[in-house]
């Protein structure tokens, strides 16, 4: 189960009164994280046994959880089914992971396209954990 400590998110109303979607504070950033390869060894979805005895990456708990407690938004996006949830639930608790929220069935391949109104930033895993640094590189955008 996520960490319930202070949720970064804050309630937004309409005119009228009616809660509409919550809102990120400027500063605050949205963190989706993809788990097997990235914060512990490839477990395929065919070897789920190997889900619960995996060991994480200690650069990536300590980056991810002050990540969390800086205020920011973590969110575990997985290729893991729904089968997977309370293996990868118990896993993420049981190695101390803080975490809003856990988002499974992501497809499998590496062609992703996010596509909003909003800014999106991507960043490839390559390895290791550490805090993040500016680089500017060519992106793909719609032509005007």
């Amino acid at each position: 189960m996520p960490e319930s400590a202070g949720h970064p998110l804050r309630k937004t109303y309409d005119n009228l009164g009616n809660e509409i979607s919550p809102q990120l504070d400027e500063e605050v950033k949205n963190y989706l994280i993809d788990i097997d390869g990235t914060i512990t060894d490839d477990v395929p979805n065919e070897e789920p046994w190997r889900m619960a005895t995996c060991v994480p990456y200690q650069d990536a708990l300590e980056i991810l959880n002050k990540w969390y407690d800086m205020g920011h938004i973590i969110t575990f996006f997985t290729s893991r089914t729904e089968e997977h949830r309370e293996i990868t639930e118990t896993w993420l608790d049981k190695h101390g992971f803080k975490y809003h929220g856990l988002l499974l069935g992501k497809p499998r391949g590496g062609n992703y396209h996010w596509i909003d109104n909003h800014i999106v930033r991507a960043t490839k895993f390559n390895g290791k954990f550490t805090d993040l640094i500016k680089k500017t590189k060519e992106i793909e955008v719609f032509k005007r």
